[in-house]
């Protein structure tokens, strides 16, 4: 793992903190923390390829948006409920819905724009066995919480706005140990099979206390679904407790994740 910090002294200390919450743990770890306010970078494993699950549905719903601005329009109230109930909810069949009414050449295409290089989105409609990377999802999250020529703003905002809603039963992983003065915005992504056990997944944004980062951590090899869990958040809480010191006027408990994460299947080949 290798980090780099504009700010005297971070570096060693994340890469220090993070190699100790990775101590012990079983399974394959791959994660990527950017920081933009002081240059912060950490990366482990960025191009190493993990089954999605869920996780995918944020470049879907970045897709939705990338083709509706394409066509000048809004979504419609429809779409609108299929968004919120594949974000907040984790909701597979409005998931299922918005990919076949996308298409692989509007998906590919949306990919293409935001130089997502290493994503390949899952065949015959399983879109939760798409092909991806840490490095391709931080730079969804770039997208999502920056200015850039591929989402305009109210896109950007309406990202941010579902993942900052997510149920309770499903607020664990990288927001574990964020201080209560930054906000927090997350999908998490969790699958099973016979290979690899368990997939766990987490993506963050946060924003405060003068600090805007985004945190990745994918996950596979896991016993359980609470084992991958376990391990995201040792790790999310190393980054939030050295990036952003708590203070006195802030708690590192106001944001508590799920202790017992509700599991949900995603469509996955028959046998596999």
């Amino acid at each position: 793992m290798y980090c780099t910090s504009g700010q005297a002294g971070l570096a060693p200390t994340l890469r220090r903190d993070i190699t100790a919450a990775l101590a012990h743990r079983k399974g394959t770890i791959a994660l990527g923390l950017y920081d933009r306010m002081t240059g912060t970078t950490c990366s482990l494993r960025g191009s190493t390829p993990f089954d999605s699950a869920s996780v995918v549905k944020v470049t879907v719903l970045a897709a939705l948006l990338w083709d509706a601005q394409n066509h000048g329009r809004e979504l419609t109230r429809r779409e609108e409920q299929l968004a919120t109930a594949m974000i907040t909810k984790s909701d597979n069949a409005a998931t299922s819905t918005l990919w076949r009414q996308l298409g692989m050449t509007k998906i590919k295409g949306f990919l293409k724009a935001a130089g997502m290089t290493q994503t390949r989105p899952g065949a015959n409609g399983y879109w939760g066995l798409t092909q991806i990377t840490v490095q391709d999802e931080q730079k969804l999250l770039a997208l999502v919480t920056a200015s850039n020529t591929v989402l305009r703003s109210d896109s950007r905002a309406y990202i941010l706005e579902l993942m900052g809603e997510v149920v309770a039963s499903q607020r664990w992983g990288t927001p574990a140990g964020a201080p209560s003065n930054v906000s927090v915005h997350v999908k998490n992504g969790w699958l099973s099979r016979s290979t690899y056990g368990w997939r766990v997944h987490s993506i963050g944004a946060f924003k405060g206390a003068g600090h805007d980062y985004t945190i990745t951590v994918l996950t596979h090899g896991n016993s359980t679904m609470n084992y991958g869990v376990a391990t995201i958040q040792g790790i999310a809480r190393a980054i939030h407790k050295d990036l952003v010191p708590v203070t006195s006027g802030a708690s590192a408990k106001r944001y508590v994740p799920t202790d017992k994460p509700k599991e949900a299947s995603v469509p996955v080949p028959p046998g596999k």
